[in-house]
């Protein structure tokens, strides 16, 4: 029950009862009213500079976890390019150069993109550099390890070409050291035993006994297996591809035929002295593109350093041929 209050009033000498009037009452409680508006509207501006909602937390812990993944992800993106740089140098310098295929050059690996802006959409955001910087190196990463990929390709053709080319060409010596006298001439400038005047000789004399197996010096084809060539006597000639082609003179028979397919060191024939020869040898030739070249380079698969240096010695006497 609230409290009434009177006044004394002098006129009558009397106390009378003091009547609150409504609008003072309605005006005293919009004052009230606004105040605690006021102090409420600073309370909440405070408590907002100052203090974090649940929501708010739970969203700061959100960008606070997608910032430290992609820290994350840029740190394996680092890795993955070091990685990557390193695959692509031995490709340039180790794989690239054995097989003799050109280097790809660093402009085509690392180019980026041009045109249209790939990351439009990606922009007008809090952390759009961040975001858009990662986007980039993904999709250059993503760029290098295409052409990475081909490249190796390219790698797997080239080394299987390779494969069949070391076994083609010619790599043995073509009649063994345990049946070989001796190595009578080698390739270059010779006194020819009929004339004794100095001519090329375009191969390589082996020394050895009637009927000693002839081998062939590398996987191909036999071509010609006759005495057709002049002073050649029975001779064969095999094509090893890649423009490979041996030749095997003054032999005393054929152990293989025309269009035969034969295999390294797989017998062909056997030692005679057929033809323009003064005394049982195997008279050998190399061709490259249909020049003769030096036989002497094609023994790595058959001789021994030591053996090889022996051969080289001899064969760089200026003696007289077998033809």
């Amino acid at each position: 029950m609230s409290k009434v209050k009177y006044y004394y009033d002098s006129e009558s000498l009397s106390y009378r009862k003091i009547e609150r009037k409504k609008r003072t009452t309605f005006k005293y409680a919009s004052f009230f009213l606004l105040g605690c508006a006021f102090f409420a509207f600073i309370f909440v501006f405070i408590a907002s500079q100052y203090l974090e909602s649940p929501k708010e937390k739970a969203m700061k812990r959100e960008l606070h976890n997608m910032q430290l993944q992609f820290e994350l992800i840029n740190k394996k993106m680092s890795e993955a390019e070091t990685v990557l740089a390193n695959i692509e140098d031995r490709d340039n310098n180790i794989y690239r150069v054995y097989f003799e295929a050109n280097p790809i050059p660093e402009a085509q690996r690392k180019a980026g993109f041009g045109g249209i802006n790939r990351y439009k959409n990606l922009e007008g955001f809090d952390n759009s550099k961040l975001i858009i910087e990662s986007n980039k190196r993904i999709d250059i990463l993503q760029k290098q390890i295409v052409v990475q990929s081909k490249s190796l390709d390219e790698i797997a053709v080239l080394a299987e070409e390779k494969e069949k080319i070391l076994v083609a060409i010619p790599a043995i010596q073509p009649v063994s050291n345990e049946d070989l006298t001796r190595m009578a001439s080698g390739y270059g400038m010779r006194s020819d035993p009929f004339t004794k005047a100095r001519k090329m000789h375009w191969g390589m004399d082996f020394t050895a006994p009637r009927g000693t197996p002839v081998y062939a010096s590398g996987d191909g084809k036999v071509v010609r297996a006759d005495s057709g060539s002049s002073g050649y006597g029975k001779h064969i000639r095999i094509d090893h591809g890649f423009g490979y082609i041996s030749l095997y003179a003054h032999l005393y028979k054929y152990n293989v035929r025309k269009n035969q397919k034969v295999k390294r060191g797989d017998i062909i024939g056997f030692v005679g002295s057929t033809g323009r020869s003064e005394a049982p040898h195997l008279h050998y030739e190399i061709f490259k593109d249909g020049e003769r070249i030096n036989p002497i380079n094609f023994y790595y698969g058959s001789l021994t350093a030591e053996e090889f240096n022996k051969l080289l010695e001899h064969a760089s006497l200026e003696n007289q041929s077998l033809d």
